[in-house]
């Protein structure tokens, strides 16, 4: 009697200890889960902040297009440095403690991309015409003066040269892209380990939800960072530096550059605070009670079998180590012999590619295009892309739900997608603006007559006397809606007022209707955009929202036949070899070609004072278009012949198959969750996502 007693208090105290635990179990996962929304909230954010401080950062280094390329690339070479490492030591680690030490290493990368900004000197926006900010008279802007020599620009330059030794023409930016590089190396672990720990430690059948839910709380990291963007691009990138009164140019000129390193401050100092959390918490939590009871056999096993199983699998290390690489090679082979996975490798890579050069120069061509400053490109890109992909993914995943396609239904849907995507697309060639009429570029010197080339362009009569300098770029806008290159080129004899409100007086080279006009005055800036190109602008916003829904329709289809076409038990590694294949030949590479190719649009480069080709000031519109969306096309309709290719063969193999994706998928899943097996050597599925 006594003997049940003592019994029933036992199990009486183990009761609120096991509550206890599981108590603490789900604290612990809340835990995790609450910071790793915080981290990839970050990761998104820093994401966003770079693509839209593309051209902020061209303008401030002077560097050209495809140099910003690379940088954006960076990002890519740094994830690739240590995936192999993160996907086969990540899961045997602590996985909190290296993602708080991937959010430290990301949040790093950020400070030391906005860490340039403070040793430079202050951004010298008229080197060209070497313009002190810190004065407030106009001698430093060159009129048409005859017997006028370069030497009073010299002396500027020597004036201007106290406290602008740092200037933006050295290789500083240098720092920018070991900074991406290294949010590249900090960013990888944060997914695929903390995406396996969901899936370890979440109730059973819930993982899909916390998963959903992560990825709908990452959406607030671009919706963060494009306002951010929007609101610190309206600011000089020198602010607090300088006296922003004397500053004369405005959002809308091409030598504006916005408070760009505020963005990055933010975003690194956002990541590690969100590491701070995943040190706190346990390398596991505790398993569900089915696992428990599981695993208590092996716990009670005597001492001396635990050793002698430890002393057996040492000998069989080496053995174990050749099955392993043996296998893997065997399971490569195998996908890589299989059409179907390599048919949807290529056409996803091509997909791929259009998408990063599109998404890294998106900003800088609405800029230049439709002559609208980086805040309202920002805001408006913001607003339009990312409800558009996310309904466009969501009736994607509806319909395949909805009407249980068979693979080669998804096939077909993920065709058509891209098929009305692709057709939408070509819209935008007829939304391509008129070049702007630009003296010296367009138009000979007096604006009377287009010229053939922008290259080497004649001095005119009204300004062949004037010994102005051509590399010079400080525009005007004419009454006749003409840009001249500088006062000096414009035949402007005399100027009043300063800085903003600088006008220029007797400009000779400006003509109203044929007739030479002396008395006609200018003020500095380009002529705005014509009415038409604005008519324009609204019609390509509609096109963008358009394109960006029926394209993210096809997205998940697009990535279930990246391994529901292969083996079950190799569907990890269809998988890491196709996230692999996308960022070696798409991330690295696309940046940098569809910057080469911009480049060579561009009619009037930036001159620094080390006598270097730096960034683009203007860019010949016509060109920069049908370039820019002539490369997105010829990677975008190769994807539609490689589908229907990739369709053909899926109708030889699973003819006579009617396969539900949606009753095979849950099978598959469960195949791959229970360790997929190559050549009996398991194959840890998580480390690929």
């Amino acid at each position: 009697m006594m003997d049940q007693n003592h019994h029933s208090d036992k199990t009486a105290e183990a009761q609120p200890s096991e509550k206890k635990k599981t108590r603490n179990c789900c604290n612990g996962f809340k835990m995790f889960l609450a910071a790793l929304s915080l981290s990839f909230i970050s990761k998104s954010l820093g994401a966003i902040i770079m693509k839209s401080s593309i051209t902020q950062i061209e303008r401030r280094f002077d560097i050209s297009s495809s140099t910003v390329g690379l940088i954006d690339g960076s990002f890519e070479i740094g994830n690739l440095l240590v995936i192999v490492f993160v996907s086969y030591f990540g899961a045997k680690l602590h996985r909190p403690k290296l993602i708080g030490i991937g959010c430290i290493i990301m949040g790093t990368g950020s400070i030391l991309t906005a860490l340039p900004h403070f040793f430079m000197g202050y951004y010298r926006y008229s080197k060209d015409t070497a313009f002190n900010p810190s004065e407030n008279s106009t001698s430093s802007l060159p009129t048409c003066l005859t017997n006028q020599n370069l030497l009073p620009n010299r002396t500027s330059l020597e004036v201007v040269g106290k406290g602008w030794e740092k200037d933006s023409g050295s290789y500083m930016w240098i720092y920018v892209l070991m900074g991406n590089m290294l949010r590249g190396i900090g960013e990888t672990p944060i997914g695929p380990l903390g995406i396996s720990y969901i899936d370890d430690f979440a109730e059973e059948g819930h993982s899909s939800l916390y998963l959903g839910n992560l990825l709908a709380v990452t959406m607030i990291g671009p919706i963060i960072g494009f306002l951010l963007v929007s609101q610190f691009s309206k600011m000089y990138v020198d602010i607090g530096y300088v006296d922003l009164s004397t500053v004369r140019i405005t959002p809308q000129d091409s030598r504006w550059v916005g408070a760009w390193w505020l963005g990055f401050l933010a975003a690194g100092l956002i990541s590690i605070i969100s590491s701070i959390p995943f040190f706190f918490l346990p390398k596991t939590l505790d398993k569900p009670n089915k696992e428990k009871k599981a695993s208590a056999s092996s716990i009670s096993l005597p001492m001396q079998n635990e050793e002698k199983s430890q002393m057996a699998s040492l000998t069989k290390t080496g053995q174990n180590v050749t099955d392993t690489v043996t296998g893997f090679f065997q399971s490569l082979k195998s996908i890589l012999t299989n059409p179907l996975y390599v048919l949807t490798l290529f056409l996803t890579l091509l997909q791929a590619s259009s998408h990063i050069g599109s998404i890294t120069y998106i900003f800088k061509y609405v800029e230049q295009q439709y002559g609208k400053s980086a805040s309202e490109t920002s805001i408006l890109l913001g607003f339009i892309t990312i409800p558009s992909l996310a309904a466009g993914m969501f009736t994607g995943g509806f319909i395949v739900k909805k009407f249980k396609f068979t693979l080669v239904g998804i096939a077909k849907f993920a065709l058509c997608a891209h098929s009305i995507s692709f057709l939408f697309h070509l819209i935008n060639f007829a939304l391509i603006c008129e070049n702007k009429s630009v003296a010296g570029l367009t138009l000979t010197y007096d604006g009377n007559t287009p010229v053939a080339s922008h290259l080497n362009v004649p001095l005119s009569y009204c300004n062949s006397d004037c010994n102005c300098d051509p590399t010079q770029w400080e525009p005007l806008c004419g009454s006749n809606g003409i840009t001249y290159i500088s006062p000096c080129l414009a035949g402007c004899t005399s100027s009043s007022g300063s800085k903003k409100s600088i006008v220029f007086h007797n400009c000779s080279c400006v003509e109203e209707n044929g007739f030479q006009s002396k008395n006609n005055s200018m003020k500095l800036g380009e002529c705005p955009k014509s009415d038409d190109c604005k008519r324009k602008f609204y019609i390509y916003t509609v096109a963008q929202i358009l394109i960006l829904f029926s394209a993210s329709l096809g997205s998940t289809s697009t990535i279930m036949l990246i391994f529901k076409n292969v083996e079950p038990e190799l569907k990890s590694l269809a998988m890491g070899f196709h996230s692999l294949t996308i960022r070696t030949l798409g991330g690295i590479p696309a940046p940098i070609y569809f910057g080469a190719l911009i480049d060579r649009a561009c009619m009037k480069w930036s001159i620094n004072n080390h006598g270097k080709q730096g960034a683009c000031r203007i860019y010949n519109s016509s060109l920069y278009g049908h370039t820019f969306f002539g490369l997105t096309t010829a990677l975008k309709f190769p994807v539609i012949i490689l589908f229907i290719v990739l369709i053909s063969a899926m109708k030889k193999k699973y003819q006579g198959k009617d396969i539900k994706a949606s009753e095979n998928e849950t099978k598959a899943m469960n195949e791959a969750n229970s360790g997929p097996l190559i050549n009996d050597v398991k194959v840890d599925h998580e480390t690929h996502i």
